[in-house]
Protein backbone atom coordinates (compact mmCIF):
# COMPACT_ATOMS: atom_id res chain seq x y z
CA UNK A 1 0.00 0.00 0.00
CA UNK A 2 1.45 2.89 -1.01
CA UNK A 3 1.31 6.51 0.79
CA UNK A 4 -0.02 9.22 -1.01
CA UNK A 5 2.50 11.93 -0.98
CA UNK A 6 1.63 15.38 0.19
CA UNK A 7 0.54 17.48 -2.31
CA UNK A 8 2.48 20.85 -2.53
CA UNK A 9 -0.88 22.93 -1.76
CA UNK A 10 -0.63 21.39 1.35
CA UNK A 11 2.77 21.11 2.09
CA UNK A 12 3.55 25.20 0.97
CA UNK A 13 3.92 27.91 3.37
CA UNK A 14 0.64 29.54 4.69
CA UNK A 15 2.35 33.24 4.16
CA UNK A 16 1.34 35.09 1.61
CA UNK A 17 3.59 36.94 -0.97
CA UNK A 18 5.07 40.43 -0.73
CA UNK A 19 2.18 42.81 -2.29
CA UNK A 20 -0.69 40.37 -0.74
CA UNK A 21 -3.52 41.74 0.52
CA UNK A 22 -3.58 40.18 3.95
CA UNK A 23 -0.68 42.21 5.13
CA UNK A 24 -2.19 45.49 5.35
CA UNK A 25 -5.15 44.86 7.62
CA UNK A 26 -2.91 46.29 10.63
CA UNK A 27 -2.05 49.67 8.94
CA UNK A 28 -5.45 50.28 7.67
CA UNK A 29 -6.92 49.99 11.44
CA UNK A 30 -4.07 52.47 11.84
CA UNK A 31 -5.16 54.86 9.31
CA UNK A 32 -8.54 54.20 10.68
CA UNK A 33 -7.66 55.42 14.06
CA UNK A 34 -5.77 58.04 13.28
CA UNK A 35 -9.18 60.40 11.84
CA UNK A 36 -10.88 59.19 15.11
CA UNK A 37 -7.72 60.21 17.48
CA UNK A 38 -7.76 63.33 15.61
CA UNK A 39 -11.87 64.01 16.23
CA UNK A 40 -11.25 63.69 19.74
CA UNK A 41 -8.32 65.86 20.14
CA UNK A 42 -10.33 68.83 18.31
CA UNK A 43 -13.37 67.92 20.86
CA UNK A 44 -11.15 68.39 23.49
CA UNK A 45 -9.59 71.73 22.20
CA UNK A 46 -13.74 72.74 21.57
CA UNK A 47 -14.61 71.92 25.17
CA UNK A 48 -11.81 73.62 26.79
CA UNK A 49 -12.47 76.69 24.74
CA UNK A 50 -15.71 76.85 25.26
CA UNK A 51 -15.53 76.53 29.37
CA UNK A 52 -12.20 79.55 28.85
CA UNK A 53 -14.50 82.27 26.82
CA UNK A 54 -16.17 83.39 29.50
CA UNK A 55 -13.07 84.17 31.64
CA UNK A 56 -11.59 85.13 28.44
CA UNK A 57 -14.93 87.79 27.49
CA UNK A 58 -14.36 89.21 31.27
CA UNK A 59 -10.70 89.40 30.98
CA UNK A 60 -11.00 91.30 27.83
CA UNK A 61 -13.92 93.32 29.03
CA UNK A 62 -12.60 94.53 32.54
CA UNK A 63 -8.57 94.74 31.39
CA UNK A 64 -7.70 94.52 27.83
CA UNK A 65 -10.42 97.26 26.94
CA UNK A 66 -9.73 100.03 28.79
CA UNK A 67 -6.02 99.44 28.58
CA UNK A 68 -6.81 99.97 24.73
CA UNK A 69 -9.17 103.16 25.69
CA UNK A 70 -6.00 104.60 28.20
CA UNK A 71 -3.76 104.03 25.65
CA UNK A 72 -6.39 105.84 22.99
CA UNK A 73 -7.13 108.99 25.08
CA UNK A 74 -3.28 109.43 26.08
CA UNK A 75 -3.02 110.90 22.49
CA UNK A 76 -5.84 113.48 23.26
CA UNK A 77 -6.45 116.41 25.61
CA UNK A 78 -9.60 115.47 27.15
CA UNK A 79 -11.68 116.35 30.05
CA UNK A 80 -13.41 112.99 30.08
CA UNK A 81 -17.03 114.38 28.87
CA UNK A 82 -18.10 113.77 25.22
CA UNK A 83 -15.39 111.76 22.60
CA UNK A 84 -12.11 112.83 22.61
CA UNK A 85 -11.12 115.28 19.92
CA UNK A 86 -8.26 117.32 19.94
CA UNK A 87 -5.53 115.43 18.88
CA UNK A 88 -2.40 116.01 20.44
CA UNK A 89 -0.23 112.97 19.66
CA UNK A 90 2.98 112.97 22.01
CA UNK A 91 2.31 115.53 23.87
CA UNK A 92 0.80 114.05 26.97
CA UNK A 93 3.88 111.82 27.68
CA UNK A 94 6.67 114.96 27.09
CA UNK A 95 4.94 116.50 29.71
CA UNK A 96 4.57 114.38 31.66
CA UNK A 97 8.43 113.04 31.93
CA UNK A 98 9.16 117.01 32.15
CA UNK A 99 6.99 117.12 34.92
CA UNK A 100 8.79 117.48 38.45
CA UNK A 101 5.96 115.75 40.30
CA UNK A 102 5.45 112.41 38.20
CA UNK A 103 10.07 112.44 38.29
CA UNK A 104 9.65 112.32 42.07
CA UNK A 105 6.47 109.66 41.99
CA UNK A 106 9.17 107.46 39.99
CA UNK A 107 11.45 108.32 42.77
CA UNK A 108 9.46 107.53 45.88
CA UNK A 109 7.90 104.55 44.07
CA UNK A 110 11.31 103.13 43.50
CA UNK A 111 12.04 104.06 47.40
CA UNK A 112 9.33 102.15 48.34
CA UNK A 113 10.39 99.07 46.28
CA UNK A 114 13.69 98.82 48.17
CA UNK A 115 12.22 99.43 51.62
CA UNK A 116 9.57 96.73 50.92
CA UNK A 117 12.36 94.13 49.30
CA UNK A 118 14.81 94.90 51.87
CA UNK A 119 12.78 95.42 55.41
CA UNK A 120 9.61 94.33 54.51
CA UNK A 121 9.66 91.15 53.70
CA UNK A 122 12.88 90.20 55.64
CA UNK A 123 10.90 90.66 58.87
CA UNK A 124 8.00 88.80 57.01
CA UNK A 125 10.48 85.52 56.60
CA UNK A 126 11.74 86.33 59.93
CA UNK A 127 8.14 85.98 61.46
CA UNK A 128 7.66 82.75 59.00
CA UNK A 129 10.10 81.19 60.76
CA UNK A 130 9.49 81.32 64.32
CA UNK A 131 5.76 80.83 63.87
CA UNK A 132 6.76 77.44 61.79
CA UNK A 133 8.53 76.40 64.91
CA UNK A 134 6.85 74.06 67.20
CA UNK A 135 5.55 76.80 70.46
CA UNK A 136 1.63 76.83 72.43
CA UNK A 137 -0.79 79.29 70.68
CA UNK A 138 0.91 79.45 67.56
CA UNK A 139 -2.43 79.29 65.48
CA UNK A 140 -3.03 82.11 67.37
CA UNK A 141 -0.30 84.22 67.03
CA UNK A 142 -1.05 83.52 62.83
CA UNK A 143 -4.40 84.61 62.80
CA UNK A 144 -2.84 87.78 64.78
CA UNK A 145 -0.32 88.61 62.46
CA UNK A 146 -2.50 87.79 59.38
CA UNK A 147 -5.66 89.55 61.08
CA UNK A 148 -4.37 93.34 59.18
CA UNK A 149 -4.13 92.00 55.96
CA UNK A 150 -8.02 91.26 55.87
CA UNK A 151 -8.17 94.61 56.71
CA UNK A 152 -9.40 96.98 53.68
CA UNK A 153 -7.19 99.23 52.96
CA UNK A 154 -9.59 102.50 53.52
CA UNK A 155 -10.20 101.37 57.38
CA UNK A 156 -6.23 100.94 58.03
CA UNK A 157 -5.48 104.39 56.35
CA UNK A 158 -8.71 105.74 58.87
CA UNK A 159 -7.23 103.93 61.44
CA UNK A 160 -3.68 104.92 61.47
CA UNK A 161 -4.87 108.54 60.72
CA UNK A 162 -6.56 108.64 63.57
CA UNK A 163 -3.17 107.30 65.42
CA UNK A 164 -0.94 109.08 64.25
CA UNK A 165 -3.35 112.54 64.21
CA UNK A 166 -1.29 115.30 65.32
CA UNK A 167 -1.10 116.45 69.11
CA UNK A 168 -3.92 114.07 69.83
CA UNK A 169 -3.41 110.92 68.61
CA UNK A 170 -1.97 107.87 70.10
CA UNK A 171 1.52 107.77 68.82
CA UNK A 172 2.13 111.26 70.09
CA UNK A 173 1.24 110.24 73.39
CA UNK A 174 3.41 107.43 73.41
CA UNK A 175 6.67 108.85 72.53
CA UNK A 176 6.45 112.53 73.53
CA UNK A 177 8.50 112.02 76.98
CA UNK A 178 10.51 108.84 75.37
CA UNK A 179 14.54 110.45 74.97
CA UNK A 180 15.69 110.41 71.26
CA UNK A 181 12.26 109.77 69.64
CA UNK A 182 10.23 112.06 71.81
CA UNK A 183 11.03 114.86 68.57
CA UNK A 184 8.90 112.85 66.24
CA UNK A 185 5.78 113.83 67.96
CA UNK A 186 3.28 116.00 65.58
CA UNK A 187 5.43 115.05 62.95
CA UNK A 188 4.68 111.82 60.99
CA UNK A 189 2.20 112.74 58.22
CA UNK A 190 2.67 116.31 58.84
CA UNK A 191 6.78 116.42 57.96
CA UNK A 192 8.01 115.99 54.76
CA UNK A 193 10.78 114.12 56.20
CA UNK A 194 9.17 111.79 58.19
CA UNK A 195 5.59 111.50 55.94
CA UNK A 196 7.18 108.37 53.62
CA UNK A 197 8.63 106.74 56.48
CA UNK A 198 5.39 107.11 58.25
CA UNK A 199 3.88 105.83 55.40
CA UNK A 200 6.41 102.93 54.90
CA UNK A 201 5.57 101.83 58.50
CA UNK A 202 1.68 101.30 57.88
CA UNK A 203 2.39 99.54 54.76
CA UNK A 204 5.07 96.89 56.59
CA UNK A 205 2.17 96.52 58.95
CA UNK A 206 -1.01 96.37 56.42
CA UNK A 207 1.00 93.73 54.10
CA UNK A 208 4.01 91.72 55.94
CA UNK A 209 1.75 89.30 57.26
CA UNK A 210 0.46 88.52 53.85
CA UNK A 211 3.84 87.57 52.75
CA UNK A 212 4.49 85.61 55.84
CA UNK A 213 1.76 83.61 55.12
CA UNK A 214 3.06 82.90 51.81
CA UNK A 215 6.58 82.00 53.46
CA UNK A 216 4.90 79.86 56.01
CA UNK A 217 3.10 77.69 53.11
CA UNK A 218 6.26 77.41 51.27
CA UNK A 219 7.99 75.95 54.56
CA UNK A 220 5.54 73.64 54.78
CA UNK A 221 7.15 72.27 51.76
CA UNK A 222 10.59 71.95 52.93
CA UNK A 223 11.50 68.03 53.53
CA UNK A 224 12.29 67.12 57.31
CA UNK A 225 14.28 64.65 56.46
CA UNK A 226 16.73 66.82 54.79
CA UNK A 227 16.64 69.06 57.89
CA UNK A 228 16.95 66.13 60.37
CA UNK A 229 20.07 64.99 58.25
CA UNK A 230 22.04 68.04 58.73
CA UNK A 231 21.60 68.42 61.72
CA UNK A 232 23.05 64.56 61.81
CA UNK A 233 26.00 66.15 59.84
CA UNK A 234 26.41 68.99 62.66
CA UNK A 235 24.81 71.61 61.37
CA UNK A 236 23.36 74.25 63.51
CA UNK A 237 20.23 75.92 63.62
CA UNK A 238 21.95 79.09 61.34
CA UNK A 239 23.80 76.31 59.07
CA UNK A 240 20.30 74.40 58.66
CA UNK A 241 18.46 77.69 57.67
CA UNK A 242 20.91 79.45 55.45
CA UNK A 243 22.25 76.10 53.15
CA UNK A 244 18.75 74.26 53.50
CA UNK A 245 15.86 75.84 54.60
CA UNK A 246 16.79 79.33 52.14
CA UNK A 247 17.51 77.82 48.68
CA UNK A 248 14.65 75.74 49.08
CA UNK A 249 12.92 78.71 50.14
CA UNK A 250 13.49 80.50 47.21
CA UNK A 251 10.68 80.01 44.40
CA UNK A 252 8.25 81.21 46.90
CA UNK A 253 10.54 84.40 48.32
CA UNK A 254 10.83 85.44 44.38
CA UNK A 255 6.99 85.19 43.79
CA UNK A 256 6.97 87.26 47.12
CA UNK A 257 8.90 89.66 45.88
CA UNK A 258 7.50 89.75 42.23
CA UNK A 259 4.02 90.57 44.20
CA UNK A 260 5.48 93.23 46.69
CA UNK A 261 6.97 95.20 43.73
CA UNK A 262 4.20 95.25 41.63
CA UNK A 263 2.23 96.27 44.74
CA UNK A 264 4.56 99.36 45.71
CA UNK A 265 4.28 100.53 42.09
CA UNK A 266 0.41 100.04 41.85
CA UNK A 267 -0.03 101.55 45.60
CA UNK A 268 -3.20 104.07 45.54
CA UNK A 269 -5.57 103.35 48.20
CA UNK A 270 -3.94 103.26 51.23
CA UNK A 271 -2.27 106.38 50.32
CA UNK A 272 -4.88 108.48 49.18
CA UNK A 273 -6.63 107.61 52.55
CA UNK A 274 -3.82 108.04 54.58
CA UNK A 275 -2.04 111.36 53.34
CA UNK A 276 -3.81 112.12 49.91
CA UNK A 277 -0.05 112.58 48.49
CA UNK A 278 0.84 115.14 50.96
CA UNK A 279 2.32 117.07 52.59
CA UNK A 280 4.10 118.53 49.56
CA UNK A 281 3.58 115.73 46.81
CA UNK A 282 5.96 113.45 49.70
CA UNK A 283 3.82 110.32 49.65
CA UNK A 284 2.28 110.75 46.04
CA UNK A 285 2.82 107.79 43.82
CA UNK A 286 2.33 107.08 40.14
CA UNK A 287 -1.53 106.15 40.96
CA UNK A 288 -2.02 109.10 43.21
CA UNK A 289 -1.40 111.38 40.51
CA UNK A 290 -3.05 109.89 37.81
CA UNK A 291 -6.37 109.81 40.16
CA UNK A 292 -5.63 113.65 40.55
CA UNK A 293 -5.45 114.60 37.54
CA UNK A 294 -8.12 112.26 36.35
CA UNK A 295 -11.06 112.94 38.66
CA UNK A 296 -10.29 115.82 40.09
CA UNK A 297 -8.82 118.45 37.34
CA UNK A 298 -10.92 116.72 34.62
CA UNK A 299 -7.34 115.96 32.51
CA UNK A 300 -8.11 112.32 31.19
CA UNK A 301 -5.97 112.70 28.60
CA UNK A 302 -2.72 113.17 31.05
CA UNK A 303 -4.23 110.75 33.16
CA UNK A 304 -4.67 107.98 30.93
CA UNK A 305 -0.65 108.71 29.71
CA UNK A 306 0.09 108.06 33.51
CA UNK A 307 -1.62 104.98 33.69
CA UNK A 308 0.01 103.76 30.35
CA UNK A 309 3.51 104.91 31.69
CA UNK A 310 2.54 102.98 35.16
CA UNK A 311 1.32 99.91 32.91
CA UNK A 312 4.41 100.24 31.01
CA UNK A 313 6.73 99.60 33.77
CA UNK A 314 5.11 97.08 35.56
CA UNK A 315 4.99 94.65 32.43
CA UNK A 316 8.69 95.88 31.38
CA UNK A 317 9.39 94.39 35.29
CA UNK A 318 7.24 91.74 34.50
CA UNK A 319 9.02 90.16 31.76
CA UNK A 320 12.34 91.03 32.66
CA UNK A 321 11.62 89.38 36.35
CA UNK A 322 10.58 86.42 34.79
CA UNK A 323 12.92 86.08 32.14
CA UNK A 324 15.90 86.06 34.72
CA UNK A 325 14.44 85.47 37.98
CA UNK A 326 11.20 82.98 37.34
CA UNK A 327 12.55 81.37 34.65
CA UNK A 328 14.34 78.30 36.55
CA UNK A 329 11.17 78.12 38.45
CA UNK A 330 8.93 77.96 35.46
CA UNK A 331 11.35 75.48 33.93
CA UNK A 332 11.06 73.22 36.80
CA UNK A 333 7.44 73.54 36.79
CA UNK A 334 7.27 72.28 32.98
CA UNK A 335 9.31 69.44 33.27
CA UNK A 336 6.98 68.05 36.58
CA UNK A 337 4.13 68.63 34.42
CA UNK A 338 5.54 66.08 31.48
CA UNK A 339 6.31 69.17 29.32
CA UNK A 340 9.68 69.54 27.10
Amino acid sequence: MTVPSASPSSAAPTSSPPGSPVKSGAPARRAHRRPARRGRRLRGWFAATWFLVPALLVFALFVLFPIGIALYTSFFRWGGFGWPEDFVGLDNFRALFADPVFRGDLWRGLVLVVLSVGVQLPIALGTAVLLNQRMRGRAVYRAIFFAPYILSEVIAGVLFGMIFLPGSGLADALIEDVPLVGGLAGTWFSDPGTALPTLFAVMTWKYFGFHMMIYLAGLQGVPKEVLEAAAIDGAGPWERFRHVTLPLLAPTIRISVFLSVIGAIQLFDLVWVTTGGGPTHSTETMAVTMFQFGFQRYQMGYAGAISVAMFAISLVFSLLYQRFALRRDLQGAMTSGGGR
